[in-house]
């Protein structure tokens, strides 16, 4: 049987993908930077739509003709714009922090305002703290706990300060559209939430949920970035879209 083969759509870098190990044991894996992190050469306009363009350069440098998207937290808007581009080569799409925008206010805000204040106040007080919370207060401390240093060391060399900054101050705006793009897909999708999350609220699934009544859905302690449970339920859902195909 072949293998899925799942793109990882990051916020930033590669790096939040904690899971990224035990997704390879059983699916062919591709992650990638942002443009202007790491080694990836800058864009005029760093956006969602220009993190997405690259995860569609990514999947064509390995010839892969299908694959499934997966994304979390804020990496959901570029998953959105990338899943569009793509076309009939996208398979599935999953997404962690499922929502339909970015927006903080309203009767039933996606994102939590305070919350979000808090974060671009502390990225510019001291950035390394802020990565550390990163991995170490949002779940997956089995996974991040052996070596949480050496991943916020490698966040902190790969992801420049001004682009952090910029990346959590523009990603309201840019979630604008995403619930009519995530409607728009007839694709198979997986909706996960991350229970207890303190920035996207528990409202923001909900209505994702109502707008997408086809999707699976789940619900797990960590983020899905960083739950095995999460890769558990990925993998039952790349099954079912096996089985469908057959």
């Amino acid at each position: 049987m072949e293998r899925p083969r799942l793109l990882l759509v990051p916020m930033l870098t590669e790096v939040e993908w904690v899971i990224k190990p035990h997704l390879e044991e059983w699916a062919d894996v591709a992650s990638y930077d942002a443009p202007g992190v790491g080694d990836e050469p800058a864009v005029e306009d760093p956006d969602s739509e220009s993190t997405a363009r690259r995860g569609l350069d990514e999947a064509d440098r390995l010839g892969w003709e299908r694959f499934v998207v997966v994304a979390d937290e804020f990496g959901v808007v570029a998953a959105s714009h990338l899943a569009v581009a793509a076309g009939d080569r996208v398979q599935g799409l999953a997404l962690g922090h499922a929502r339909l925008s970015n927006s903080p206010d309203g009767a039933r805000p996606a994102i939590n305002r305070e919350v979000l204040s808090g974060i671009q106040s502390l990225i510019r007080a001291d950035n390394r703290t802020f990565v550390m919370q990163l991995f170490k207060m949002t779940g997956g401390e089995e996974l991040a706990g052996g070596y949480r240093e050496e991943l916020v060391d490698e966040y902190v060399r790969r992801v420049p300060l001004d682009a952090t900054q910029r990346f959590y101050d523009s990603r309201m705006e840019e979630g604008r559209q995403l619930g009519e793009r995530l409607s728009s897909l007839d694709v198979p999708m997986l909706l996960a939430q991350h229970k207890g999350c303190l920035m996207f609220t528990e409202e923001g699934f909900e209505d994702a949920v109502a707008a997408l009544p086809h999707a699976r859905t789940a619900a797990h302690a960590d983020k899905p970035s960083t739950s095995v449970e999460f890769s558990h339920e990925l993998r039952e859902f790349c099954a079912q879209l096996e089985a469908a195909r057959a």
